[in-house]
């Protein structure tokens, strides 16, 4: 297996895109991030991710539509579908093509337009992340379903009613200098504890937002990458999808979440470090509840006890393990199917050191995750500052 460099990265800011396409956001992304790279690099492949463009947008076949409109026509292209997980299975794909030797060059698109559509038919495309027959088509959504594993995990471990926000204000506090951020403002611990519920117990504090978003990768093989590469090179050191059960009440234990645990624990072993070891997380709070259950899933945290850490400064930019350092889904937004590439652009922002204010000091290894709904899918990735 051949090592593997991201030469090139490029994001949209994460927001309401009116006045964009699909196609727009695309285009726009793809060639930031080859100009980003040096302009020389041309991919051979692109790997796409993406959940609702076939509902929200009407268009599937994105391979062809986003080849045609970015003039790269004639290349393999695919589509890669895991719900949240969608942009971080597009960069396993893309790892594994560089890596076994099939193409030399790929880019990685993630890409959401989730203002297509508006009100209900939102809510039912999302949705889809769940098991349709026994949960969506009984009226169940990820909120309802995220508010009862919260009021499980606070029963089980008698925590208090707002135990979890200190995940809400770390995303809030590294978004607010984040420029590609959705909402860059901090919050209080007041307005956490006095926001109404949403899905009791969860608030809007606890949600991370739907938002439109690009964002880009651009992958090629270490021993054929031009010496002349703008920046320093960031290799994938290691890379893992794990999945478990679709229906959550189909688990053994809803609050073990051993689809992020075993992703965490296949990178890491390929990587050849230990979870702890790394300088940064960039992990999926797509809900408070996620953002705790992936830090005790990963061994990062006793079971029942991440939200004590959190509150005690382990989690913050300048704490043991800095997690959300651009504000996480919660802070910058949740661009779904493209959420996994823009947490792989700002761990690699980190690790090439220019994250802007944010900057965690000489940060050379970092882990990233992304989930498809409450973890039935967990794609985890470890960089690596060559």
């Amino acid at each position: 297996m051949r090592d593997v460099m991201i030469a090139g990265i490029s994001q949209l800011p994460v927001g309401e895109h009116w006045d964009l396409s699909l196609r727009d956001m695309a285009s726009r992304a793809i060639e930031a991030a080859l100009l980003d790279a040096g302009g020389a690099l041309r991919p051979q492949a692109i790997y796409i991710g993406n959940f609702l463009g076939s509902v929200l947008s009407h268009q599937a076949n994105l391979g062809a539509l986003v080849t045609d409109y970015a003039a790269l026509s004639g290349i393999e292209a695919t589509t890669v579908e895991a719900a949240g997980a969608s942009g971080g299975g597009a960069l396993r794909a893309a790892y594994l093509a560089v890596a076994s030797g099939w193409v030399d060059t790929v880019l990685v698109l993630g890409v959401e337009k989730y203002t297509d559509a508006i009100g209900s038919v939102q809510e039912y495309a999302a949705s889809q992340a769940l098991d349709y027959d026994y949960e969506s088509t009984a009226g169940m959504t990820a909120t309802a379903q995220s508010a009862l594993l919260m009021q499980r995990y606070l029963h089980q471990y008698g925590a208090p009613p707002d135990a979890l926000a200190p995940f809400a204000l770390i995303a809030h506090e590294n978004a607010a200098r984040n420029p590609n951020a959705m909402f860059r403002r901090a919050i209080r611990p007041a307005a956490y504890t006095s926001a109404e519920p949403v899905a009791d117990p969860l608030t809007i504090y606890d949600i991370a937002p739907y938002a439109d978003g690009a964002a880009c990768l651009v992958l090629t093989a270490a021993d054929t990458a031009p010496a002349s590469l703008p920046h320093p090179p960031v290799l994938v050191r290691g890379s893992s999808v794990a999945s478990d059960r679709l229906a959550l009440h189909d688990r053994d234990d809803p609050l073990a979440f051993d689809a992020a645990r075993l992703s965490v624990e296949r990178a890491c072993s390929q990587a050849g470090i230990l979870p702890g070891d790394v300088d940064l997380f960039e992990l999926s709070d797509a809900f408070s509840i996620y953002a705790a259950l992936t830090l005790e899933a990963a061994g990062l945290a006793p079971r029942g006890e991440s939200w004590k850490m959190a509150a005690g400064g382990a989690f913050n930019l300048n704490g043991e393990l800095p997690i959300l350092t651009m504000g996480g889904l919660k802070g910058r937004g949740n661009p779904l199917g493209a959420t996994g590439v823009y947490q792989v652009v700002e761990a690699v922002l980190h690790l090439r050191g220019q994250a802007g204010e944010n900057q965690i000091p000489n940060a050379r290894l970092a882990l990233v995750q992304s989930l498809g709904g409450p973890a039935s899918t967990a794609v985890t990735h470890v960089l690596e500052r060559r």
